[in-house]
């Protein structure tokens, strides 16, 4: 029945009516969600107290078969002139009375207008707290702020109120793309990752790794930069994602030319309380779990969020390398890698709403994980002497253990306005944490072929820990002038301080003689700073619309080896990124777009710390304390047509360079260890790099039972490296695609099945820039953009859910990974006289999980509006756990 009655509601506005409900019939089977408030005052803008407010509504009496006014619900403002009203009708007129000693009584009708979103409207079956709860356009269309009521004269117009439908698949802003992923089956119980996997335009490796336009975009949370890992964010407390492929000035002019992905978390904006809890677990025997509780009473709303995940991950690869070095040698290597460990997050928050336009909150937040990774490695090893070659054998067992806690503290403030749309914000996020992680490595060299006895045993262990904390300030503020134009403007100042310490020991004799091995040990510290400040205007020339921004940012670098005292720094002047929007909506629902923006990428920690990571002998890894930052141009051009039945269709051609491009890059040096010549995977800037392409996305309701989303990215890329005495790759054509097909089944059975392939692509640039062990990114396989490619692969994945209980209040869902084994990752790469090698790997193939969810609680509209949402309980909580 909500279902319907809501339809009804949408219906109505499609026809842009602004008809009533029949006299008697406001409120009757209508969900009580709507939220009135304003502050009275008198002519000089003092408050005015104890004035007695009331809010009637039409009522059917069955006796004189006439509708009349009746007494709905009344107050006294509070000593502020503070008045609100909960909990009433969403449809039909209100009237709002107001009477105080000595002021001129004041009338006056209130009533929640109804518009047809440009998406269209919900589809049948769709669950209606789930609707609401997710789109902020709905939230402002229950919440009605009246301003700042003078008595004794006469009252502004008030703006109408509009009420939203569900969120569609995709909506594109003037900035950004959003894709909804509240309601994808297949990342119950599952991470960010498993999330990116369905996300149209994103791509994910084997490692977690995310590329966008086969480059890495900045991850963020809720807004703000993290150095969460797509593995320790649980997909279901995600609500949306944002594709911002050419992000605007008001964001960070960090993270190069790919943008930025912004992941959108869930939010509490309930009342009394409410909350869910949800438990699951996988073929491999991990469980994960999670709750969130939310409880507000008057002027205060607390709320609790914890999650724990499980990692039993299984990964199984092959390296084939051969090395032309005076006395060529070649390594064939297979591995098998089991995770173990787990990763838990909880904060608990509080919020003060002072009034209704203003709110102060307190988030407290506490981030654990401990990792248990253990792999055997079996070597094949070959040396080519004239004479003939000398093969030997041998296996490796390494077990590691990395650890890190972290702690957080947020401070945020939100104040509305009178005028609607007018808001400041401050923001203060502190967070500080401590790791560490160890390593041994056993190597047991054979008398012959696999499986015969041990020659001799060497052992290599790796000590290390660090300590670190991020201080974030942040201030915005936004005016409008109208309903079309507003100005928005800012500061931020970002620290960061983390330090290092690394511990390479050898034992040669496998009997536990260790000795510290200084070349390939350090102890590192470094502070980062970054001052910013940005401006950002918004308006529309009838259906022209444009957004010109200017961003400016300062930044410095110091870096310390405490074991020799020997000093890195580096000071960025003021930079300016400026960026421009333009958007011209033509008929039949059709809009273009173009775009440009300037951004920068700046070395980061884990790529300037000058360490050797000697953790893998096959694949060595050594930061440059040398580089220098990368500039990016970006062009975009854009067309969206949307069809009838919520059926989209988006085209875009992108064009981007990149001016002293970050790039892995295999060199050959001498092993500290072992003396010998090797290769070792450090960090160089090339020259340039480029990539032109085209991106195609639609979401099609092809049945009312089925619905598909699909996209296509046809893109070239190129990289400039003769700058470090090399040849560059020639330029090469690739292209990905990806489908995702949402069933509505009998029985309330929903199902979902995503299929994706990747044609042969250069490596992405600039991925993998550390791990949590303190030191550049390593594991076997490591290669460079500007050496090497990807062999095509492809992947399926499908989930079933069923939902039960009242009000579909309990779910059960099951989910299975690469159905046919086939995300098979088989990178090439090479350099003419140095080496080439194959390495292939695949991640949890066939994986299942069930998950089952139970929502519970009442729903209030009114307290996203008020609260400063710029804040997250996890958006920086990974800054601390590197």
């Amino acid at each position: 029945m909500k279902n319907l009655l809501l339809m009804m509601v949408f219906l109505v506005g499609a026809f842009s009516l602004k008809a009533q409900f029949p006299a008697g019939g406001a409120g009757r089977g209508i969900p009580n969600m709507g939220h009135i408030y304003g502050k009275l005052i008198d002519s000089s803008g003092h408050p005015i107290s104890e004035a007695t407010v009331v809010i009637l509504h039409n009522k059917y009496d069955s006796v004189t078969k006439k509708a009349k006014m009746v007494l709905l619900k009344g107050m006294t403002t509070n000593t502020n002139g503070d008045f609100s009203f909960e909990d009433l009708p969403i449809m039909g007129a209100l009237r709002l009375k107001i009477s105080a000693t000595g002021y001129k009584p004041l009338e006056q009708q209130v009533m929640f207008q109804v518009r047809m979103p440009s998406s269209g409207a919900p589809k049948p079956g769709a669950d209606v707290t789930q609707t609401i709860n997710s789109m902020s356009s709905a939230i402002n269309g229950f919440d009605k702020d009246l301003g700042n009521i003078k008595m004794a004269v006469d009252i502004a117009q008030l703006q109408g109120v509009t009420v939203t439908a569900s969120p569609p698949t995709l909506k594109m802003d003037i900035d950004k793309k959003v894709y909804n992923v509240e309601k994808d089956l297949v990342n119950a119980g599952g991470t960010a990752m498993d999330v990116m996997k369905n996300v149209p335009s994103v791509n994910v490796d084997i490692d977690g790794n995310l590329t966008l336009r086969n480059a890495p975009p900045l991850l963020y949370v809720d807004g703000r930069p993290t150095t969460l890992t797509l593995d320790q964010i649980p997909a279901d407390a995600i609500e949306s994602v944002e594709i911002i492929t050419n992000p605007s000035a008001k964001y960070d002019a960090s993270g190069g030319g790919a943008g930025i992905v912004n992941i959108v978390l869930k939010k509490n904006r309930k009342s009394g309380y409410n909350g869910n809890v949800r438990a699951g677990f996988d073929s491999h025997g991990a469980f994960n779990g999670g709750l969130n509780f939310n409880i507000r009473q008057d002027k205060f709303n607390f709320t609790a969020n914890g999650f724990y995940n499980q990692n039993k991950g299984v990964t199984d690869g092959n390296v084939n390398r051969y090395n032309y070095t005076d006395t060529p040698t070649s390594i064939y290597q297979t591995q098998v890698n089991k995770n173990g460990g787990a990763f838990a997050f909880g904060s608990i928050g509080f919020d003060y709403f002072v009034t209704n336009r203003t709110t102060f909150s307190l988030t407290g937040i506490h981030v654990h994980g401990q990792f248990k990774p253990s792999e055997i490695l079996d070597n094949t090893n070959s040396i080519y002497f004239p004479s003939g070659t000398d093969t030997t054998y041998s296996q490796g067992m390494v077990n590691s253990q990395r650890t890190f806690d972290a702690n957080g503290l947020q401070f945020a403030f939100k104040h509305l306005f009178p005028r609607e749309g007018e808001n400041i914000t401050a923001d203060l996020n502190y967070f500080n944490g401590k790791n560490t992680n160890n390593a041994l490595t056993v190597t047991n060299y054979l008398t012959g072929q696999p499986g015969s006895d041990v020659a001799f045993e060497q052992q290599q262990k790796i000590n290390g820990n660090g300590t670190n904390y991020f201080l974030t300030v942040q201030t915005d503020y936004v005016h409008p002038f109208d309903a079309k134009t507003k100005l928005e403007t800012g500061l931020r100042l970002n620290t960061q301080h983390l330090v290092s310490n690394t511990d390479t020991y050898y034992d040669s004799t496998g009997q536990g003689n260790f000795y510290l091995v200084p070349a390939a040990s350090t102890n590192y510290q470094n502070t980062n700073n970054v001052y910013a400040a940005y401006i950002s205007f918004t308006s529309a020339i009838k259906d022209f619309g444009y957004q010109a921004g200017l961003r400016a940012e300062s930044s410095n670098y110091t870096g310390e080896l405490l074991s020799t005292k020997e000093n890195f720094s580096n000071s960025y002047p003021i930079s300016l990124f400026p960026s421009l929007f333009l958007s011209q909506k033509l008929g039949g629902k059709q809009e273009l777009q173009l775009s440009y923006t300037r951004r920068i990428n700046r070395p980061n920690f884990f790529q300037l710390i000058p360490y050797t990571n000697y953790s893998d002998s096959l694949n060595i890894t050594q930061g440059n304390p040398n580089l220098l930052p990368e500039f990016t141009n970006n062009f975009e051009f854009s067309y969206l047509k949307t069809i009838k039945g919520n059926n989209t269709l988006l085209a875009s051609v992108y064009y981007k360079r990149t001016n002293q491009l970050i790039t892995r890059y295999l060199d050959s040096f001498t092993n500290a260890i072992t003396g010998k010549p090797g290769i070792v995977s450090t960090w160089v800037n090339a020259n340039y790099s480029q990539t032109y392409g085209a991106e195609f996305t639609a979401v099609t309701t092809i049945t009312k039972w089925f619905d598909l989303t699909s996209n296509i990215n046809v893109y070239n890329s190129y990289i400039d490296i003769t700058n470090v005495n090399t040849t560059s790759q020639p330029a090469l054509w690739s292209w990905f695609g990806k489908l995702n097909g949402s069933f509505k089944l009998p029985w309330k059975l929903k199902m979902q099945v995503t299929g994706f392939y990747q044609s042969k692509s250069n490596l992405p640039v600039n991925s993998g820039g550390g791990n949590q062990g303190g030191g550049p990114g390593g594991g076997a396989g490591v290669t460079s953009a500007s050496q090497g490619y990807i062999s095509p692969f492809w992947a399926v994945d499908a989930a079933l859910s069923k939902s039960f209980l009242k009000n579909d209040a309990a779910s059960v869902s099951v989910s299975i990974s690469d159905i046919f084994r086939s995300r098979w990752t088989d990178q090439y790469s090479f350099q003419q006289g140095l080496f080439n090698q194959q390495y292939d790997r695949i991640r949890d193939p066939q994986l299942v999980r069930v998950n089952f969810t139970y929502r519970f609680g009442k729903m209030d509209v009114s307290l996203f509006k008020r609260k400063n949402m710029n804040s997250s309980g996890s958006q920086d909580a990974m800054q601390g756990m590197q």
